[in-house]
């Protein structure tokens, strides 16, 4: 909960166009922020599982809590770029230790059935938590922008005292003793060569498409504060309506054990592709009201995707390589997201906010359109990610 306490979430962009940075210049930013998150995605991933998952998590907290305190010590758009680029290190350190952590601890206590409902339960608490701390950064900016991104660095230092006091570590050579030998039957010596082996069509489909989900979610909440303010919102009225599509992001997720056992992954999928497709849409109408009654309404539905398609990736990989896999696997979403926040930012310049919203929903349509042939195909594909019956049982 600590470390999704970072106040400047709902209104980061504000304090981006406050400093002098066009839409452009903005959108470049994080575009960086993910492309660099993305390249340095596999060596920390490799990393967390040499030197440990929790210790990869350390270092990615702390390094994020830096680049944001440098942010409100410095103007400097090249400066910006710096810190950025220290940021999405400091993600990449975060990404895929984290779930890598979590699943091996439910492996080690036998639990791993139970993901889905415990995967979603962490995200409705860090994702109502990220609500709050929204709601309290629209607050606190009123004071300075200072007393905001330093509560952001504040919180998470301290999630790295408790994680540190709380949590064992796990290395990648750890959780393998947690198996049960069907791993150590293939004996995969490197990530690349667990990745070639567990890569089946219908897992790199799933990789691209759920890249593509994010890569439009992404970037829809967080120029959402844009549109907002350009359609007549106020700094306050955007930091509380991003809160509460926190709120409603946070809830949602509880329904995906549901969602898994009664839908499927197959098809949630599409159903959150054209909910994004359709939001959007609504948001180029330039009319505040629908805006903010799109956003709160369909926002939370790639939320429960997520959730279960993390499941699906979890069940993939093996455990000796899972940071690393997962980590490769972020790379694509983390790619995919920062060219999303150009592509977007272009269009918005380009367009305008409202317009380029409408346009960018060519996104999750193309997404939807690559998801197609796995969701009508005739037979049921049996991957690595798709257990038979009786073995789940077993």
């Amino acid at each position: 909960m600590l470390a999704n306490s970072l106040f400047q979430r709902g209104v980061f962009v504000l304090f981006l166009y406050e400093r002098g940075f066009s839409a452009g210049q903005v959108a470049l930013l994080q575009t960086l922020l993910y492309l660099v998150s993305g390249l340095a995605e596999v060596p920390t991933g490799v990393i967390a599982d040499r030197i440990g998952r929790r210790a990869s998590i350390v270092i990615g907290q702390v390094l994020i809590a830096g680049c944001l305190l440098g942010q409100v010590a410095f103007s400097n758009y090249w400066v910006f770029l710096a810190l950025f680029i220290g940021q999405g290190v400091g993600m990449a350190c975060v990404s895929g230790s984290d779930t890598a952590l979590l699943y091996d601890l439910l492996v080690r206590r036998g639990a791993t059935a139970g993901y889905v409902k415990i995967k979603s339960r962490f995200t409705m608490l860090g994702t109502v938590t990220s609500g709050v701390a929204i709601v309290l950064g629209g607050q606190l900016q009123q004071f300075s922008w200072g007393v905001v991104y330093v509560g952001s660095a504040s919180c998470l230092v301290l999630a790295v005292v408790v994680l540190m006091s709380r949590v064992p570590e796990i290395r990648g050579a750890d959780a393998v003793d947690e198996q049960d030998g069907a791993e150590k039957e293939h004996g995969d010596a490197t990530a690349w060569r667990a990745m070639l082996r567990v890569a089946t069509p219908a897992l790199v489909t799933l990789v691209v498409v759920s890249g593509l989900m994010h890569a439009t979610l992404t970037p829809y909440i967080i120029f959402t504060q844009k549109t907002l303010s350009d359609q007549g919102a106020g700094t306050a009225w955007v930091g509380v309506v991003i809160s509460a599509g926190f709120f409603v992001g946070g809830l949602t997720p509880l329904l995906s054990d549901r969602a898994d056992r009664r839908i499927g992954y197959r098809v949630i999928v599409p159903v959150s592709l054209l909910t994004l497709a359709v939001a959007l849409g609504l948001s180029g109408l330039g009319l505040v009201r629908v805006t903010i009654a799109a956003f709160l309404v369909l926002v939370g539905i790639p939320e429960i995707t997520a959730v279960i398609v993390d499941n699906v990736f979890n069940e993939a990989v093996p455990s000796r390589h899972r940071a690393s896999l997962l980590s490769m696997i972020a790379f694509v979403e983390s790619a995919l997201i920062g060219i999303g926040y150009l592509v977007l930012g272009a269009l918005m310049d380009g367009l305008g906010s409202s317009v380029g919203m409408a346009t960018y929903a060519a996104v999750p349509l193309l997404a939807c359109l690559l998801w197609l042939p796995v969701l009508f195909r005739g037979a049921r594909v049996t991957t690595e990610i798709e257990r038979p019956a009786d073995q789940k049982a077993s």
